[in-house]
């Protein structure tokens, strides 16, 4: 796909077709307060304005991607949910305020801490390129690439990223993850309880506040989730500032992803990851120059994972 660099006054728009008089597209004009947005911000747009992309649906948010240089990581937040428009994932909630929204680290690697609070010396995933790319008629792209630094140690990893927004209808929208992980150093874990790609949800549709935690297989809870392989995991539940509202997030992992079917990091509370450091039977070394890929789809939808659909999301993502 062709790559072009915009900034702030460029915009990336996208058609979505029958999409424009959905209950989706409805719910966000309402909830602006004008029943048609301006022919520029209408269906899907994205904007990038510094060192954040912004992608919206008829001028209504659905996500920022966050990338500044003085940030541990960058990460994803809000997510819209498709019936509320309120965020599915929270920023900065106790009782670990270093998780935020979406986002991708580990901790340790090569002596360093890439995934918790604390001093950036200790660590810091820093974005060097941030690009939005081309829309088509139903998806908007960007691209970030990062180092994975601290000073006075060399850089074990350096990683690109591509992420592409989809809006499936006026149930769900997904974002798609697809990352490239490149050695610069030998890199060896012998055991990492926070690891790679996680969110953590907010606080109402969580387990802990009267959610639902459940996996592709059935199991329900931390009890049900924790360590075990599944192709996705996610939670949902009803949404306390609208209680008739019914809403979720699952990340699903690609059957090709390394160390797939991978067991899952899960708690009540609203933190979860395909986490395969966490379940370790012996060191994993990743040797100097060496890239290993990674893809992710993240599905916000409306209703429970059954009422979504999230089975058939799945199956369509991996067929390609």
């Amino acid at each position: 796909m062709r790559q072009q660099s915009l900034d702030r006054r460029h915009w990336l728009q996208a058609a979505a077709g029958s999409l424009a008089g959905s209950c989706f597209a409805t719910r966000y004009a309402q909830a602006i307060d004008f029943s048609k947005p301006v022919p520029e911000a209408e269906k899907l747009t994205g904007y990038l304005n510094g060192s954040q992309v912004l992608i919206r649906w008829n001028n209504r948010l659905l996500t920022g991607y966050r990338a500044h240089a003085s940030l541990k990581y960058p990460y994803f937040n809000p997510l819209a949910g498709p019936a509320s428009g309120l965020s599915v994932t929270a920023e900065s909630a106790l009782p670990y305020p270093h998780h935020r929204g979406l986002w991708l680290g580990c901790d340790p690697v090569n002596g360093g801490n890439y995934w918790s609070d604390g001093p950036l010396t200790q660590g810091q995933i820093k974005s060097t390129k941030l690009e939005l790319a081309e829309a088509d008629k139903r998806s908007a792209q960007f691209a970030n690439h990062c180092d994975w630094v601290r000073p006075d140690a060399p850089s074990p990893l350096k990683d690109e990223r591509l992420f592409t927004v989809r809006v499936l209808g006026d149930h769900a929208w997904v974002i798609d993850a697809d990352i490239k992980l490149l050695a610069q150093e030998d890199v060896a874990i012998k055991k990492a309880k926070h690891s790679l790609f996680a969110m953590r949800a907010a606080s109402d549709i969580s387990p802990s506040y009267g959610g639902v935690l459940m996996n592709s297989e059935g199991g329900v809870g931390a009890k049900g989730t924790y360590g075990k392989p599944a192709r996705w995991c996610g939670y949902h539940g009803k949404r306390a500032a609208q209680p008739k509202v019914v809403e979720g997030i699952a990340i699903m992992e690609h059957p090709e992803n390394p160390w797939g079917p991978c067991p899952w990091f899960t708690r009540e509370y609203g933190h979860l990851s395909p986490s395969p450091f966490n379940f370790l039977k012996e060191p994993w070394v990743f040797e100097k120059g060496a890239t290993l890929r990674m893809q992710y789809r993240v599905v916000i939808h409306a209703g429970t994972p059954t009422e979504a659909g999230l089975d058939k999301i799945y199956q369509q993502w991996v067929a390609g």
